[in-house]
């Protein structure tokens, strides 16, 4: 179970990093939830990046582990 919320955290982070991205690309100043965040539009985009990279790497480990423990029982 808790790999399963752990997947569903990696999911969220990845689709709101790479929305972010999108939108920081097409329209510049609209910083969206990294409004408050100074910095600047390269500052938004490494942020929303690496939000995206962090929720893949999450997705990914938290589903080998599932896998596995699935695989253990």
């Amino acid at each position: 179970m808790k790999y399963d919320i752990l997947q569903a955290l990696g999911v969220t982070l990845l689709v709101l990093g790479v929305q972010g991205t999108i939108r920081l690309l097409i329209d510049h100043g609209d910083a969206g939830l990294l409004g408050w965040m100074p910095g600047g539009f390269a500052v938004g985009v490494t942020v929303h990046l690496c939000a995206a990279g962090i929720g893949v790497v999450l997705t990914g480990w938290a589903r080998g582990r599932a896998r596995a423990t699935a695989r253990g029982h």
